[in-house]
């Protein structure tokens, strides 16, 4: 089933946006790991916390935060800045976080958050993400986008869980 949402606007964040992100990420979180993550993890996830932690990220130099809205308000976000992989070169970026509200998942704004976020990339630079292993609906959508795993993978505890992130790349353009 396609979500419907209606006149979407992507502007650049700010520190004014980080309940509303905080809001998003939760609910994105509970819906997407609920398979990967304990309930009672997700539940703990408290949007005051979150919040806090988005305020410091919008604060920050380096960082992009875009938010997308409709006339709800804010359904999704993206952030992007420089690599904090240990084998980045100067000037390579990641992409940290696109997360949607479920109510607005499969209806085409995670799609235009990520070309907002390419058309940005000055051509030679590559981008890389971090994925849960076994999250199948972020692979398809970063392939979708030019992604590969390039073979690199790190071992998190989330929620007292230990989870693999496999290394997802766009390669140069």
């Amino acid at each position: 089933m396609t979500a419907q949402i209606d006149d979407v606007t992507i502007r650049p964040a700010t520190a004014a946006d980080a309940e509303k992100i905080a809001q998003v990420d939760i609910a994105s979180w509970r819906g997407a790991y609920s398979e990967l993550l304990s309930d009672a993890y997700l539940a703990s996830l408290d949007v005051h916390d979150r919040a806090g932690e988005w305020q410091k990220a919008l604060t920050a130099n380096g960082a992009k935060v875009l938010v997308a809205e409709d006339g709800s308000g804010t359904v999704g976000f993206t952030s992007v800045g420089p690599s904090r992989d240990e084998d980045a070169e100067p000037g390579d970026l990641e992409i940290y976080a696109i997360y949607l509200h479920p109510r607005a998942w499969g209806s085409g704004v995670a799609r235009d958050l990520m070309r907002s976020v390419l058309a940005d990339v000055k051509p030679g630079t590559p981008v890389t993400l971090w994925i849960l292993e076994g999250n199948e609906r972020a692979q398809h959508f970063y392939r979708r986008h030019g992604f590969q795993p390039d073979g690199v993978e790190r071992l998190d505890t989330i929620g007292g869980q230990p989870l693999t992130q496999v290394r997802y790349r766009r390669a140069a353009r």
